[in-house]
C-alpha cells in the first residue's frame, strides 16, 4: 500500500526504511514474512512525525490565507491587561487586521521553553534567560486609603499603625514608601493579595492601607471612594517590560505587536 501511495517498488520502499532505522539507530518495523508491523517505538515515532506534518500543512494553509497575519498568544498581568492594554487594543488590531492576539492572564512568572507564548508583558527587570525585551513605562504607585481610615493620620508615623496591604509582587513597595518618606522600617507585616483589583477593593471597604499604580485609582480617587496618603509623590517601584524568546524576534505578528506599543506606551502615560 505504501508503495503504491508513493509510486515506488516494494523493493525502494524497504531500502528507505532501512536507512530510516540506520540513521536513528532504532527498529522501527518488525518483518514478518512478506508483511511489516510497526514497533511501539516506531508507532511512537509515525505519531509524532505525524503531527509535524498535519502542523506543516497547517502553517502552509494559514500563511496562504492570512499571508499578513498569524496568532499572537500574549501573556500578560491581569491589571494591566484591564486598565492599560485593553482600551488601547482596538487600535492594534485596526492597523494590523489580520493578527489574532489572544491574551491570557498571568501573576506568576513564565517560561517560554514550556509555555507557548509568543510574548509577554510582564513587571520587574529584563533579565529573563534568552529573551529580548523593549521596556515600556515605569510603574508609579502611591499609597492611599478610604477617607474615613485616615482620620487622624497626620504623619508618616501615624501610616505605620494602620493595617498595610501589600502586593504578592511588590512586597517591598511599603519598606520602599516608607524610606522615600524618610523612615527605614525593618520590618512590617501586611496583609497580601495576588491582584491589585481585590487589594483596591479591599481598601475601599476600609480593610486598610495599600500601595497601587496610580492609573489604577484614577476613578476612586476622583469619586472620594480613595484618598491618597500624606500628598506624597508617585514611588516608582518598577517598570513594565514586552518580553519575547529570542526565536520569535522576526516572527511577524511579535514585530508588528512589539512596534505598535513601543509607540503607545511613550505616547500616553500609564
Amino acid at each position: 500500500m505504501a508503495a503504491e501511495e508513493l509510486s515506488l517498488t516494494q523493493g525502494a520502499v524497504s531500502r528507505q526504511i532501512q536507512k530510516l532505522e540506520d540513521r536513528i539507530g532504532i527498529e522501527l518495523f518488525v518483518r514478518d514474512k512478506q508483511r511489516l508491523h510497526l514497533t511501539p517505538a516506531g508507532a511512537a515515532y509515525a505519531k509524532d512525525v505525524g503531527r509535524g506534518i498535519k502542523l506543516i500543512a497547517s502553517a502552509g494553509i494559514k500563511l496562504h490565507t492570512n499571508p499578513h497575519g498569524g496568532e499572537l498568544n500574549l501573556a500578560v498581568l491581569p491589571a494591566f491587561a484591564t486598565h492599560w492594554l485593553a482600551p488601547r487594543l482596538a487600535h492594534f488590531l485596526a492597523e494590523h487586521p489580520g493578527v489574532t492576539v489572544n491574551l491570557s492572564t498571568r501573576t506568576k512568572p513564565f517560561d517560554f521553553s514550556v509555555e507557548e507564548y509568543h510574548a509577554a508583558i510582564h513587571f520587574g527587570s529584563d533579565d529573563w534567560p534568552q529573551t529580548q525585551s523593549l521596556r515600556l513605562m515605569e510603574e508609579e504607585a502611591i499609597a492611599v486609603a478610604a477617607p474615613d481610615k485616615l482620620e487622624g493620620v497626620e504623619n508618616t508615623e501615624d501610616v505605620l499603625q494602620l493595617p498595610l496591604l501589600s502586593l504578592e509582587t511588590r512586597s517591598d513597595a511599603w519598606s520602599k514608601w516608607f524610606h522615600q518618606q524618610g523612615h527605614e522600617v525593618a520590618y512590617l507585616p501586611t496583609l497580601q493579595f495576588d491582584q491589585f483589583a481585590t487589594m483596591i477593593q479591599a481598601a475601599v471597604f476600609g480593610v486598610g492601607a495599600a500601595i497601587v499604580p496610580k492609573y489604577l485609582v484614577t476613578r476612586e480617587l476622583e469619586s472620594g471612594s480613595l484618598a491618597a496618603i500624606n500628598g506624597s509623590p508617585p514611588l516608582a517601584i518598577g517598570s513594565y517590560y514586552l518580553v519575547w524568546p529570542e526565536r520569535n524576534a522576526s516572527y511577524p505578528p511579535v514585530v508588528d505587536f512589539r512596534n505598535w506599543i513601543e509607540v503607545a506606551a511613550f505616547s500616553v502615560d500609564v
